[in-house]
């Protein structure tokens, strides 16, 4: 589920981070400066759908169980239509999809095959685990394109499916103990890799001239949310 967290504030825009349905007040972090063009927010976001499709269906491919297939297909499915989503909103502002895609490819593409477990239980979590980061991550990043970037929230917004996997990932982990330690420990190993590609995508020189503590805040509030979905499904964090 993607956290509803970010909200604007006059005269400048702003990054709010708060989970989806919080009332209270939010930590807000003035991230307008270090938001890319939108050429490469819309690539990127576009990119990286693509790549929580492909994992899922590797592992539908490595699944022998006919019912998690069906499980990871929707995941998938779900993945892949915000992809085609958010791709035919940059053909309809006369960009070429495949080209605002094509720089984030190599990096992308290294990031996943880091996420690849040893065994298949440890790539689906890490696909839960880094999609839901980066997805809020890029939700939040939206608020600074005005129309279109309303529109890139709310497809990022529509149901993932991922209820499934963390329907197959609480399975394996009751009652084994050390399955669950073991997923414990693979999702900490997660969270560094994926902070790092939520850097690359800020404006750099911006980044760099920026304090290290108001930068700090906006991956204070993604790791919160991490938190929570980690205690959902039964893991520490």
């Amino acid at each position: 589920m993607v956290n509803r967290f970010w909200k604007r504030r006059t005269p400048r825009r702003t990054l709010t981070l708060r989970s989806r349905g919080d009332q209270g007040a939010a930590t807000r972090v003035d991230f307008a400066e270090l938001a890319p063009e939108l050429p490469r927010f819309l690539g990127q976001a576009a990119y990286l759908q693509l790549g929580y499709f492909e994992t899922l269906t590797r592992l539908i491919r490595a699944t022998p169980e006919l019912s998690e297939k069906e499980s990871l297909s929707r995941a998938a499915g779900a993945a892949l239509t915000k992809h085609r989503a958010i791709v035919d909103l940059i053909a309809e502002r006369g960009d070429d999809p495949t080209q605002l895609m094509l720089p984030f490819r190599e990096n992308l593409d290294a990031f996943r095959r880091k996420t690849i477990g040893a065994r298949p239980r440890e790539t689906l979590l890490a696909v839960y685990i880094t999609a839901g980061m980066l997805d809020d991550f890029y939700f939040a990043l939206a608020s600074s394109y005005g129309e279109t970037g309303e529109r890139v929230a709310a497809i990022l917004g529509e149901d993932d499916a991922r209820h499934e996997i963390v329907a197959i990932i609480q399975e394996t982990i009751d009652g084994d103990e050390e399955w669950r330690s073991l997923l414990s420990m693979w999702a900490r190993r997660l969270v560094g890799d994926t902070i790092l590609v939520c850097r690359s995508a800020l404006r750099q020189p911006e980044l760099a001239a920026m304090s290290e503590d108001r930068v700090e805040l906006v991956y204070t509030e993604l790791m919160g949310a991490h938190a929570r979905r980690m205690d959902a499904m039964g893991l520490a964090s």
